[in-house]
């Protein structure tokens, strides 16, 4: 029986979504480090080894506009299952096949309840804290170089 979150007696769609995506963003050397400081190895079967490929990128004008094709981006993709039967998925930005592959591992694993505390303490929350932290240096240095621009008016109509 294949079960992943979207059965029954999976975790909850939003939580998943979170590690997911935490996941999808992580860099290689801390999915490595992770994987090796497993207290065992897990087994795996890859249902879909990684694959690079391309997604279409949509936006909206102003965000709430429109719809537009913005352009293409490339992807890599897997799929694992555990003996458990459990299944994992990722999609990661960029040519990453070894991110790809363990995040759908991490993913698994993260649905099966005797490793989702352990993971969560010592791989997702610290993720979710240095992803968090790198995004606001990078807000933080983006504003320290903003420029306003304005118009005084001469008085000559």
């Amino acid at each position: 029986m294949v079960r992943d979150a979207t059965s029954k007696d999976g975790p909850d769609i939003a939580a998943r979504r979170r590690w997911m995506s935490l996941l999808a963003r992580a860099p290689v050397e801390r999915l490595e480090d992770a994987f090796h400081s497993l207290s065992e190895t897990p087994a795996f079967v890859p249902l879909r080894k990684p694959e690079i490929g391309s997604v279409l990128v949509r936006a909206r004008a102003g965000g709430a506009g429109q719809r537009f094709n913005l352009g293409e981006m490339t992807v890599t993709r897997c799929s694992v299952r555990l003996p458990s039967g459990l299944v994992g998925h990722a999609y990661v930005a960029g040519r990453r096949p070894r991110s790809a592959e363990l995040a759908a591992l991490f993913d698994a694993l993260m649905q099966d309840p005797s490793h989702r505390d352990g993971l969560a303490r010592t791989l997702i929350e610290p993720l979710a804290t240095e992803l968090d932290q790198a995004r606001r240096l990078k807000v933080a240095k983006t504003a320290a170089s903003k420029v306003t621009f304005f118009t005084m008016a001469r008085g000559e109509d």
